[in-house]
């Protein structure tokens, strides 16, 4: 019999239905102003923490909602912005330097909603608010150090294969590997062993100078671009999820910059606390025959440089760095054997092979551990941005006791936060070249409050407008066409909140008021074709047969043409696009659902398998 549908077909798309409106529940609930309290190096959250903020906030007649202590992290949730600010300033003066207070918007969402892995659609900082950075890699940098690994690879390659040389050092200001040898028979070996370990390597052999010369192919170098960039996005993300920002965006923008936004964050201070983190370690041996009171007069070794550790005692360490942090997997805070507070490293296999090598002729030697960041320094550059300036210091030095592999510990660390403070930095991972801030900007929740007030509002008039349309002109069809429609909203919230990595954005709610307009396009045209089919003496089951199968060839190729400009727009814009093409191209594929198979199901159970003369359309 024509028009009939089978019970299972109804079960499964009212099951879609009914699923899609469960995951779109939680954006029914609005988001708590919430302090996200953390611990820098020299503090430590602990249930005593909470306790007293607690006492501060009832005692200045702050009602907090709920508080919750987690991974070394306290979020308070509180009624209103204004108890927000003011609990702000309170923890920020009883806390001191040793947190980090920062405003933060916390999900409301049900404990059941939540168990079932339903949550809110993540929203833009149009929407939201938060903080937006743009970071410029200094890429030169990322060359230099990797010239500096180069040359401590043919230090041991050359020892490996017993061919002695003078000296080999790395020239960053020419961006080249010097390796100076005694006679031209070790220049001509020196070249072909290193060549024969990897042929991409460029040498200029000076026979006369006795010296090779290795620099880096023009391909080398973009590759080496590439990777600190890649690199520094993973390890910035890393970074800013450990640290619990939620749903933050870091991509590339050109060839030397990042784009990072911390929606819901308003504290512009922790932000930049999380983004300077640009801190690496290194190892090295100590000097133990250098005069260090030459050293601290301007006469330092050759092959050594002078260093102070944290509590400003000098320390004489060798140029050559037996390792970075780039090769550390893992790393947890911990205890010695005297309950003193360590740090527990984790090398990759070829950190470990290169510390077993290095250590392996210096048992008995003590290794020192240094501590770099790189800061904005007085001195412009000439693109307008700070010239960063290099920091490091000791953090500890310890002897090796025997031949170090993949697993070892730092000791000398003052207290337990600041161990688990450089674990986390080090677990992250060290930035491949450093980084500043050359562009910030923040808005306010009010204001994305505002925005998507607007946007509600464009979308309930848009809808409204076509509601009245459709229930007057297409009568009890227009009235099924208007309940697809709000299946069809339904639909695109429902997916838009399950999708990992979907933002709405306000072009996002702009593609919402253009798939409402769009959605009842398909429902016009099988409509229009069912009443043609009338107008021929077709009858009513016939025409209504008929109308939804010859229209949906038009529907389809109207709506594939419109989809793929929607990935052509996701495929080559930049984040505003691509929010206005992920819910452009989601709209259609619901609304092609809901039009022409919802609709049809429905028109099936009211008007299917019946001997009728007419249609309400």
């Amino acid at each position: 019999m024509l028009n009939k549908n089978p019970l299972w077909r109804y079960i499964l798309v009212s099951g879609m239905l009914l699923l899609a409106l469960l995951y779109a529940l939680p954006n029914l609930y609005p988001q708590d102003p919430a302090l996200n309290i953390s611990a820098t190096r020299g503090g430590v959250i602990t249930a005593q923490t909470q306790l007293a903020l607690e006492q501060h906030f009832t005692a200045a007649g702050i009602a907090s909602t709920s508080d919750m202590l987690s991974n070394g992290q306290l979020l308070v949730r509180f009624n209103s912005t204004e108890d927000q600010l003011q609990a702000r300033d309170i923890a920020t003066t009883q806390l001191g330097d040793d947190y980090i207070t920062a405003l933060n918007l916390a999900a409301a969402t049900p404990d059941w909603l939540t168990a079932i892995g339903a949550s809110p659609m993540k929203l833009g900082l149009d929407l939201r608010g938060g903080v937006h950075f743009l970071l410029a890699v200094d890429i030169k940098a990322a060359l230099d150090k990797k010239l500096n690994d180069m040359a401590q690879t043919f230090r041991a390659n050359l020892r490996e294969d017993n061919i002695r040389y003078r000296s080999i050092e790395a020239e960053p200001t020419t961006g080249q590997v010097l390796l100076q040898f005694r006679t031209a028979e070790e220049v001509t070996k020196a070249q072909a062993a290193l060549k024969q370990r990897d042929r991409a390597l460029i040498f200029n052999a000076d026979v006369e100078a006795l010296s090779l010369q290795f620099s880096f192919s023009e391909q080398q170098i973009k590759d080496i671009r590439d990777y600190a960039m890649e690199q520094n996005i993973s390890i910035i993300r890393n970074r800013v999820n450990d640290i619990g920002v939620a749903e933050p965006l870091v991509q590339r923008q050109g060839s030397d910059r990042i784009v990072v936004q911390l929606p819901g964050v308003q504290d512009t201070a922790h932000a930049k606390e999380i983004l300077g983190a640009t801190a690496s370690l290194e190892f090295r041996l100590v000097d133990t025959e250098g005069d260090i009171s030459a050293a601290i007069d301007g006469r330092t070794p050759p092959g050594s440089a002078l260093f102070y550790s944290r509590d400003g005692q000098p320390l004489l360490l060798e140029k050559r760095i037996m390792l970075t942090g780039d090769h550390i997997s893992g790393a947890m805070s911990g205890y010695d054997d005297y309950s003193r507070p360590q740090v527990n490293i984790k090398l990759d296999t070829k950190g470990g092979v290169m510390l077993s090598a290095a250590s392996k002729d210096a048992v008995g030697r003590r290794m020192a551990s240094v501590f770099t960041e790189y800061k904005p320094g007085a001195e412009i550059a000439a693109d307008g941005n700070r010239v960063l300036v290099k920091q490091q210091e000791v953090i500890n030095d310890a002897t090796i006791t025997t031949r170090l592999g993949r697993d070892f510990a730092i000791t000398g660390i003052n207290t337990p936060a600041e161990a688990q403070n450089l674990a986390t930095l080090l677990r992250a991972g060290a930035l491949i070249a450093p980084v500043q801030i050359i562009e910030e900007r923040t808005i306010g929740p009010s204001l994305g409050q505002e925005n998507i007030e607007l946007g509600l509002t464009a979308i309930g008039w848009g809808m409204a407008a076509v509601l009245v349309f459709m229930a007057l002109y297409y009568k009890a069809f227009g009235l099924v066409a208007n309940v697809a429609l709000l299946g069809n909203l339904v639909l695109i919230v429902g997916v838009m909140s399950l999708i990992p990595g979907a933002t709405l954005t306000l072009p996002g709610m702009a593609g919402i008021v253009l798939t409402v307009g769009m959605a009842v396009d398909a429902n016009v045209l099988i409509f229009e074709r069912i009443r043609e089919e009338l107008a021929e003496g077709k009858s009513v089951q016939q025409a209504i047969h008929l109308g939804y199968d010859r229209a949906f060839a038009t529907i389809a190729d109207s709506n594939i043409t419109t989809l793929l400009v929607a990935l052509v727009l996701f495929g080559v814009g930049t984040g505003p696009v691509k929010g206005f093409a992920v819910t452009l191209a989601i709209g259609i594929l619901t609304s092609i659902f809901t039009a022409v198979v919802g609709t049809r199901l429905v028109v099936n159970a009211i008007w299917g398998g019946r001997r009728l003369q007419s249609l309400p359309v």
